[in-house]
C-alpha cells in the first residue's frame, strides 16, 4: 500500500514535501541549514509534532556532519567546550520554532544528554560529534516503527471493546480530527496510523475526518493520504460532528497529540476538544494516540500547556487550486490564496491548540500500550505506558 512521505533523505540530502502546496502540488524541498528548518517549522511548510522533531534532528544531525567535513573545521569543532556552547545555542534556536509540540523539546533534551554524557566521558570533540550525529539520526529513524506498534495497539484494543459491547469487532468507523498520517511524522502516523491498521487488518468500515480549520489539515492533507491509501473515507465540516454522532454509527473518535500532561489532558489540534464533548455526550469512545515523546510527565495537567497562537490573517486566508483547474507556465496546477472576510477584521481568536481534559478521554495509547482511567477517576495514571 504506497504512503506518502513528509521527510526523505539520501545521502546527506534533507528534502521535506512543502505541505502548504499539498493535495494539488507536490514539491519537494530541500533544507540545507538549520535556519531553513526552522522556517520550514515556523512557516508550516512541515507539521505534525512527530514530523518537526525529526525534520530539527536531522537538520542539526546534518550541521554538524557538515562542520566534520570541512576541509577547515569550524570554530565550534576545536574544543569540547566551543562545541558544547554551539549546539547549546543551535538546540535553544529550533525549540522555539513551535512552542506547544512537546516532541521538538523531547528530542531537543535527547541531544543535549548525550552532549552532556560524552563530554562528562572525557571523549574527544570529533567522538561528541559523532554520537549527536548519531542520536540525530535515530531520533528520526525510531518514528515509523513505533507507530506501527502504537497502530496495532489501538486498533485491537479498539476492536476487542466493540467485541465486549456485542459489536462484531468489524466493520468500525472512526472519525478524526487534523492530519495524523504519514506526512505529520516518519512514516504511518498515529491516529490514522491507527486507522491505516484497521484498514490493513480489514476490520474498518469507513474513516471520516473533519475538514480542520483554519489551515484545512483534514480537507488537505489527511483527504489525500486516505486517497492515495485507498481507504474509504468521508470528509465533514468542523460544524458537522455533532449531526454525524446522531445519525451515524461511529466506533470510536481517534486523534493525534501534541502534547500529553501528566494527568492525561492533551493538547492537539484546534477542534479537537470540541470533538471530545460530542463524543462524551454520544457515549463514542475517544482515544488519544502518540509516542512516548509527547508524554510531559513535567507538565501537570493542561493549564500548564503554552498554547500557540497564530497570525490572525491566517484565519482569514484559504489557499487552493484555482477552479476549474488551470496550469501555470510551468504545467503545474495554478493556485491562488483568497480572503474570506472583510479586509482590517480587528477581532480575530487564532489559537492553533486546544486541551481536552482527561475526563473526556477514552485511552491514550503509546508504543507501550493502551492506558484506561480507572472508574470514577478523571485522570490517567500513565505509568504503564512511558
Amino acid at each position: 500500500m504506497h504512503m506518502l512521505t513528509s521527510i526523505r533523505t539520501s545521502n546527506g540530502k534533507i528534502e521535506i514535501i512543502d505541505q502548504l502546496l499539498l493535495p494539488h502540488t507536490t514539491n519537494y524541498v530541500e533544507i540545507t541549514s538549520i535556519e531553513e528548518a526552522y522556517d520550514a517549522i515556523k512557516d508550516m511548510k512541515i507539521r505534525g509534532a512527530p514530523a518537526i522533531a525529526s525534520l530539527a534532528s536531522l537538520a542539526f544531525a546534518a550541521y554538524i556532519q557538515s562542520g566534520l567535513d570541512s576541509a577547515q573545521p569550524p570554530a565550534f569543532l576545536l574544543s569540547p567546550e566551543s562545541l558544547s556552547a554551539q549546539v547549546i545555542h543551535k538546540l535553544d534556536y529550533l525549540s522555539d520554532a513551535r512552542p506547544t509540540a512537546v516532541n521538538l523539546g523531547a528530542a531537543i533534551r535527547r541531544l543535549k544528554a548525550v552532549l552532556q554524557s560524552s563530554t562528562d566521558a572525557g571523549k574527544s570533540v570529533e567522538l561528541i560529534a559523532a554520537d549527536l550525529i548519531s542520536e540525530g539520526k535515530l531520533i528520526a529513524d525510531e518514528d515509523f516503527d513505533r507507530n506501527k506498534r502504537m497502530a496495532e495497539h489501538g486498533g485491537e484494543w479498539l476492536a476487542e471493546l466493540d467485541r465486549g459491547s456485542g459489536g462484531s469487532g468489524q466493520e468500525l468507523n472512526v472519525l478524526t480530527v487534523c492530519n495524523t498520517g504519514s506526512l505529520a511524522t516518519s512514516g504511518y502516523g498515529t491516529a490514522l496510523g491507527l486507522i491505516t491498521y484497521l484498514h490493513e487488518q480489514k476490520k474498518l468500515g469507513k474513516a471520516y475526518y473533519t475538514q480542520t480549520a483554519p489551515y484545512h489539515q483534514g480537507s488537505r492533507l489527511t483527504a489525500l493520504e486516505l486517497k492515495t491509501m485507498q481507504i474509504s473515507s468521508v470528509m465533514i465540516c468542523d460544524t458537522m460532528v455533532g449531526s454525524l454522532f446522531q445519525h451515524h454509527k461511529i466506533h470510536a473518535v481517534a486523534v493525534g497529540a501534541d502534547r500529553i500532561a501528566r494527568n492525561g489532558d492533551t493538547a492537539n489540534k484546534i477542534g479537537t476538544y470540541n470533538a471530545a464533548v460530542l463524543a462524551a455526550r454520544h457515549k463514542i469512545p475517544f482515544i488519544v494516540v502518540a509516542p512516548i515523546s509527547t508524554v510531559d510527565l513535567d507538565t501537570p495537567d493542561g493549564s500548564s500547556i503554552p498554547i500557540e497562537h497564530r497570525k490572525p490573517l491566517e484565519a482569514c486566508l484559504v489557499r487552493g487550486a484555482v477552479h476549474p483547474f488551470e496550469l501555470d507556465d510551468e504545467g503545474k496546477v495554478k493556485q491562488e490564496t483568497v480572503m474570506i472576510t472583510p479586509s482590517g477584521l480587528e477581532g480575530i481568536y487564532n489559537p492553533s491548540f486546544d486541551v481536552t481534559p482527561a475526563e473526556l478521554i477514552t485511552a491514550i495509547v503509546t508504543e507501550k500500550g493502551v492506558a484506561t482511567r480507572k472508574e470514577g477517576q478523571t485522570s490517567f495514571d500513565l505509568s504503564g505506558v512511558v
